[in-house]
């Protein structure tokens, strides 16, 4: 087990050395955290926390120990090769040098030194931190009933049961999932911009089996999905879109991404890059069979089917891929301009799905709740995150600003 840095003389001194070098104020997406809650009376909870480090050039990721908690049996892997990574606890004025602004100078942070440099325009380092938790105010008996009272930070969570318990109450919205194991998890996805005060009780049960549900294949994580698309619209005479989807390919043995155009759409101007490593990918634009010789399991191809095939270094076991696929589309039937006023209509499959205004256009109709806000360009961009596992159908309306 890989222990972390102790702070003492010149290694601290050499981090801080470090931590100076990297001036740009750290960024993070797509973190995902898992909760196993271990034996009660130990008031433990074994923590796994998924993270992208998003910093241009950053050499180092930081996270921080919640004050209150202590913190043991750390270990930090590289999501991409499955390796483990350096790290060390620093406190807060390292992590402050290091580009985490506003740290706080009595709390301690975790530094990753990443497997390399964060790719610039649009890269990712993707880390997987494995730590255990000891908190008393967090995890606690009531009687006979465990508590789990934690206001959670991060929009995508699982909390996972000890083994024999049964839920009986939770304060938060959230999918009820059987592990293989027969432990419960009650999974979600805070789409909301505060922290979501969770208040979790459960108690011990003889009824739960310990073989897998009879549905499980049917089920999936909503919250641990990492599928998420960005659709920048042209002005609405070109019925035009540019487009990015990011996913995570973690199946050994698959090195072909087969992206389906929707039927009255058509794709152009394709490129894919590993955001891992920021390398090109190779693809190419087929139709009919040649779709099913890139991915024989593909359901409802035509001889007019169309598709876009992206190739990439195919995944090894414990090994994982975050790939990044553009297309330009163009959808007469979905995206045009009715009038004076620009019209959208468009169903979103994916938990997190992005639209951008032309520039110049003001928003007045989104028939789905979206998080609204601007671009550094000034363009509005509208959010739909979609916790549940079903589409939405979004239209959006939008009218040309007047000077």
């Amino acid at each position: 087990m890989m222990k972390p840095v102790v702070r003492k003389g010149p290694i601290a001194a050499a981090l801080i050395a470090l931590a100076s070098h990297a001036q740009a104020q750290q960024s993070e997406s797509d973190d995902y955290t898992r909760y196993e809650l271990l034996a009660p009376d130990s008031h433990k909870f074994r923590i796994l926390y998924e993270v992208t480090a998003t910093t241009p050039g950053a050499s180092a990721y930081y996270n921080p120990i919640r004050p209150g908690s202590t913190a043991s049996d750390e270990r930090v892997t590289d999501r991409a090769t499955g390796k483990p990574l350096k790290f060390g606890v620093v406190p807060g004025s390292v992590a402050k040098s290091g580009g985490v602004s506003g740290a706080p100078p009595d709390t301690d942070y975790i530094r990753v030194e990443l497997a390399r440099p964060v790719p610039a325009d649009g890269g990712e380092g993707r880390v997987l931190i494995d730590k255990t938790y000891e908190d008393a105010k967090s995890y606690y008996r009531e009687g006979d009933t465990i508590v789990f009272d934690r206001p959670l930070g991060v929009k995508r969570n699982a909390v996972v049961l000890p083994p024999g318990y049964e839920l009986v109450s939770c304060n938060y919205p959230a999918q009820l999932l059987q592990e293989a194991d027969g432990r419960i998890k009650v999974a979600f996805w805070n789409n909301t911009p505060a922290q979501a005060p969770l208040v979790i009780k459960a108690r011990p049960s003889s009824a739960l089996a310990v073989s897998p549900s009879s549905i499980a294949n049917l089920l999936e994580e909503r919250a641990h999905q990492n599928r998420e698309i960005v659709y920048f619209l042209n002005p609405p005479e070109t019925h035009s879109f540019d487009l990015y989807h990011d996913y995570t390919e973690s199946r050994p043995g698959v090195g072909t991404y087969v992206n389906i155009v929707r039927a009255g759409s058509a794709a152009s101007n394709p490129s894919g890059r590993n955001l891992d490593t920021g390398q090109p990918l190779k693809w190419e634009i087929v139709k009919g069979a040649d779709i099913l010789k890139a991915d024989p399991h593909e359901q409802g191809v035509t001889a007019d089917t169309e598709a876009v095939v992206f190739r990439f270094d195919t995944v090894k076991p414990g090994t994982s891929a975050r790939l990044r696929f553009s297309e330009t589309y163009t959808d007469p039937d979905r995206y045009k301009l009715v009038g004076d006023e620009l019209v959208w209509h468009r169903s979103f499959g994916r938990p997190l799905n992005t639209v951008v205004l032309p520039a110049g256009w003001v928003l007045t109709n989104s028939s789905i709740p979206g998080t609204i806000s601007q671009t550094d360009d000034g363009r509005i961009r509208i959010e739909f995150i979609n916790p549940r596992t079903d589409e939405i159908d979004v239209v959006i309306t939008a009218r040309r600003r007047r000077s």
